[in-house]
């Protein structure tokens, strides 16, 4: 299915430390509810899903309305992209389901208050998302969970993997960390921030293993194949849908052709490997820092 992205603002009540938009908030206003309109009728025409991402679309509050007028459009599928925090209020929850949203995508990067509060640089806010997460399934919805790969919390990844399987999520990903242009340019931010691929493999499979034995839909993303030899199923960039990206002020009308040409890149290498024509490659930020000495091709 084809779905379309839209960044309603780059606003946010958390400042996570790894975060992609980077000071994307500082940089771009957020997009005028008009704006936003004109943009869904546009996409209605070649798009049968949404997204409302950001920033964070729930401190919208015309956020109810662009769902309810989303749904009118005829969108199959509507996804709110969140933090999750706001879904800790009940009756927010349940207004946005009656206007239509059909799944929340929601993010956690740590097993404890402890280590999720000190990558979103805001106190409470793990106790707010689990609590969010758990109204959500109380009210038997689809929920999809995301956790950025970090050096703080890489370790942690299959306790993570547990909480995520005990609230009852449908589906979590491990999603290795897009650098933005702020930490690429800082080596001490770098230092803290960024974890080695190859350090972390081990924890992401012991994670993903736990929601396999439990049922549980997982997933990775953005780590190439040969790195994820006996998981390559759960390889998310096979199953991501292709469609438009709304960013600030500029749009991109097919993000999977863009991510693969322009987002991506594979080094010297890659060309031996048995999974070159259907692997993404990495991030291209990550071997501008490290090199592509960790990138091992598998044999054909």
């Amino acid at each position: 299915m084809q779905r379309v992205d839209i960044k309603l603002g780059f606003q946010c009540n958390n400042h996570c430390r790894f975060c992609v938009q980077g000071n994307k908030r500082e940089e771009y206003p957020d997009k005028t509810t008009k704006e936003i309109k004109r943009i869904l009728k546009e996409a209605r025409k070649k798009h049968q899903g949404v997204v409302f991402t950001g920033g964070e679309p729930t401190i919208r509050k015309d956020l109810p309305g662009l769902v309810e007028y989303a749904k009118k459009l005829g969108f199959k599928v509507i996804q709110i992209q969140s933090n999750g925090r706001m879904f800790a209020y009940k009756k927010f929850c349940e207004n946005l389901i009656k206007k239509g949203v059909s799944e929340f995508a929601l993010a956690l990067h740590g097993h404890n208050a402890e280590l999720h509060d000190s990558l979103t640089t805001v106190s409470g806010s793990f106790e707010q998302t689990t609590t969010g997460i758990k109204n959500l399934k109380s009210l038997d919805q689809r929920v999809l969970m995301n956790t950025v790969i970090t050096k703080p919390n890489y370790k942690y990844l299959p306790q993570i993997a547990k909480l995520l399987v005990n609230l009852g999520v449908n589906q979590f990903q491990f999603a290795f960390i897009h650098i933005n242009r702020i930490i690429l340019e800082n080596r001490k931010l770098i230092d803290e921030i960024v974890p080695r691929k190859s350090e972390v493999i081990p924890y992401v499979k012991k994670g993903l293993q736990i929601g396999i034995n439990a049922g549980v839909n997982v997933m990775t993303e953005a780590i190439p194949y040969c790195f994820m030899q006996g998981y390559e199923d759960y390889i998310a960039e096979k199953i991501i849908p292709d469609g438009a990206v709304y960013d600030a002020n500029w749009s991109i009308q097919d993000y999977g052709e863009y991510r693969r040409t322009k987002g991506k890149a594979k080094g010297p290498n890659c060309l031996k490997c048995k999974y070159y024509k259907v692997c993404e490659g990495s991030w291209k930020e990550y071997p501008q820092i490290f090199g592509w000495e960790e990138f091992k091709p598998v044999k054909k």
